[in-house]
């Protein structure tokens, strides 16, 4: 990681982005600045394997600003959650969320045994870098077309079915949020998606490990409820354990 300092000129404004659970995140200019810490190394060299490797549409690292932020490249383009249902549901962003994701374990394999220091606590079995939070709200669109991920702050070691599995949760989709999405193929959706990525899983392999998934999210966020005092955290544990029970009833119709 680069050790010079990216100071803020003062013509440069800071405009807080949407999201942030993990500490808040702001734009300036064309970069973003956020919360570093004792991780912050292991993400960086994480971002610049990925960058080296070819994979385009991720930030590129750019050390620390004067005020000990962690400085990124601002990934160009709209956020895919927020996208109208015609985009965000359609084949052509689900198939190329499956090809990026696999781009991106494939390239993370040099980092497994590296020995560096994550915020996520690593999960057997360690195959790739997950990312960990490979969702539709941290995916980048533009021109309505996929063209990049962000926010890999929470990243570690572990399967490639625990990213690929939440992916599934958040673009097949199964999520009890997901906006008008109630027409959609669910079945066929995952089965492009394990195509995509190249998957040779199951459906019922990767539903079963998205309501692992899920399980390790409500407790993961119900702590962030008690740690900042946000009731809406608590809303969402309150879907996610309603979802992993969701996905238990699809598995048991489907035995």
């Amino acid at each position: 990681m680069s050790n010079d300092a990216h100071a803020s000129t003062p013509d440069e404004t800071e405009e807080v982005l949407a999201g942030g659970n993990m500490g808040e995140v702001v734009r300036v200019g064309v970069t973003v600045r956020r919360p570093a810490g004792e991780w912050t190394p292991a993400v960086q060299r994480l971002l610049e394997v990925l960058g080296d490797a070819g994979v385009s549409g991720i930030p590129r690292p750019l050390g620390l600003d004067e005020r000990g932020r962690e400085v990124l490249s601002f990934v160009e383009g709209d956020n895919l959650a927020a996208a109208d249902p015609e985009l965000l549901w359609s084949d052509r962003v689900l198939i190329g969320a499956g090809e990026l994701l696999r781009r991106l374990h494939d390239a993370s394999v040099p980092l497994v045994d590296a020995g560096l220091l994550w915020r996520s606590t690593a999960r057997e079995p360690v195959e790739v870098i997950c990312h960990n939070d490979f969702a539709t709200y941290n995916l980048i669109v533009r021109d309505s077309e996929l063209v990049g991920a962000i926010d890999f702050d929470l990243a570690s070691p572990g399967p490639r079915l625990w990213d690929l599995a939440y992916l599934a949760y958040r673009i097949v989709p199964y999520a009890a949020d997901a906006p008008e999405s109630d027409e959609l193929d669910r079945d066929a959706r995952l089965r492009a998606l394990l195509d995509a990525y190249g998957s040779d899983a199951s459906p019922q392999q990767v539903l079963a490990v998205a309501a692992d998934r899920l399980d390790q999210l409500e407790t993961f966020t119900r702590e962030r409820a008690a740690e900042t005092g946000r009731s809406d955290l608590l809303e969402h544990a309150a879907m996610y354990r309603s979802d992993a029970a969701a996905i238990r009833r699809r598995l048991g119709e489907r035995d």
